[in-house]
């Protein structure tokens, strides 16, 4: 009779989520290398289908670099809210199997299957109907890893995909840890890896057997960090639900820009789209943050906190431009983005002060009814009919997330 485990931790990978998503609803893109993302040649691949990741080509390469490397590929644009409409389904799914699901993006969560086995059976049984039923729901595949802790399950359900199942027991989990490349390790970037090899470190355990505090020695809190992961040890327990930690809204252009005026023009666009999410989710936004990305990929970022919690683009607008004022950077930019974070409820109607009007916050929630009525593209700003400027939109979100049956899971971010 199977012993139940302390705990027992799902992570859940759609396999090539977007490209996967096309290949279903495209059958004539089956088996044939897919790159998603923007046609133009200075946007970035989101996802690259199985049948192209044997050329080198991967999620976040530049689209000129992929399309060299694999001229063959069939470039298809994203369809964003296709993708979060399957994305729902799936956690849906997720959550008649658990309460605990932590979502950690539109096709991946983890979930805390902990004494659940009378009702799904052993580990590997559990993977198993999740797998049948993501696929009889949507027809695509799903990789499954299993064990006690969540570093673990991440790590097993990336090792046989795509359309994997691997269960490792607690009890194994340091032995078969042992033999993976140290870049296996949560939090073991480009940087940290040549570290990790400079001290004769190539295996999770060659950590195990470097020790503890010889780790700390030469790594700090990010050896011991390390060390632990090495033992299949991690604390972090799954989280329920899922709420936004910040709202961004984030743009490739078409051309570069240096002109503060030009930068302008999309922050105000950024400004709109992320109020309009902030007002949807009864959130207030306590901070603003900026983002530049140089031609050179150099990403830089300022951040201010507002006069008081806010949730309109003339407040984000204004915020936005006084900490362009402070880039010391002159460009040219090929992205320009913003957030809102510190994100709190809404509970009530905002303070005002005594010489404020109201008539901003009146005009947008007037716009938010016109646009839920008849669609994004019916009222828009006369400075805009010309100007376009992006190849890639600002991607996905999972707002959805933030409220399950009618119930605010958790504190915005919290």
């Amino acid at each position: 009779m199977h012993r139940s485990w302390p705990h027992i931790i799902v992570h859940a990978d759609m396999d090539a989520f977007y490209a996967a998503v096309e290949q279903l609803d495209q059958p004539e893109l089956r088996g044939k290398p897919v790159l998603i993302g923007p046609r133009s040649h200075r946007g970035v691949v989101l996802t690259a289908s199985y049948e192209a990741r044997p050329f080198g080509v991967g999620s976040a390469m530049p689209v000129a670099e992929a399309r060299r490397r694999c001229p063959q590929a069939i470039m298809v644009p994203p369809r964003f809210e296709r993708y979060q409409q399957i994305s729902e389904q799936i956690m849906n799914i997720f959550a008649d199997f658990s309460p605990s699901v932590e979502a950690i993006s539109l096709d991946e969560a983890f979930l805390d299957m902990s004494g659940a086995e009378h009702f799904f059976g052993p580990p590997r049984e559990m993977g198993k109907r999740i797998k049948q039923a993501v696929l009889e729901a949507t027809g695509l595949n799903i990789s499954v890893g299993i064990s006690g802790t969540k570093y673990v399950a991440k790590v097993a359900s990336a090792f046989d995909k795509p359309n994997g199942l691997m269960v490792v027991p607690p009890q194994h989990a340091v032995d078969w840890l042992a033999p993976l490349a140290v870049s296996r390790l949560w939090g073991a970037g480009k940087k940290t890896v040549p570290r990790l090899h400079a001290l004769g470190l190539h295996t999770i355990g060659d950590v195990a057997a470097f020790g503890e505090r010889q780790m700390d020695e030469h790594l700090g809190a990010a050896g011991r960090h390390f060390y632990q992961l090495s033992q299949g040890k991690d604390p972090r327990r799954v989280a329920r639900g899922r709420t936004s930690k910040s709202i961004g809204s984030d743009r490739t252009l078409s051309a570069d820009v240096s002109n503060p005026a030009d930068i302008k023009v999309h922050l105000r666009r950024a400004a709109e789209r992320i109020a309009r999410r902030v007002r949807a989710k009864s959130y207030v936004a306590g901070g603003i943050r900026v983002k530049l990305k140089t031609t050179q990929f150099e990403l830089l970022t300022r951040q201010q906190h507002l006069p008081k919690p806010a949730d309109t683009a003339s407040a984000f607008f204004e915020t936005a431009c006084k900490l362009l004022e402070h880039f010391d950077h002159r460009g040219p930019f090929r992205l320009v983005g913003m957030a809102a974070f510190d994100l709190d409820w809404r509970q009530q109607p905002l303070q005002m002060d005594l010489f404020e009007s109201a008539n901003p916050r009146r005009l947008e929630t007037t716009i938010d009814q016109l646009i839920e009525r008849f669609g994004k593209n019916t009222v828009m700003r006369a400075a805009d009919l010309n100007h376009h400027g992006t190849v890639s939109n600002n991607g996905v979100n999972l707002d959805f997330m933030d409220v399950r049956d009618g119930e605010r899971v958790s504190q915005p971010g919290r």
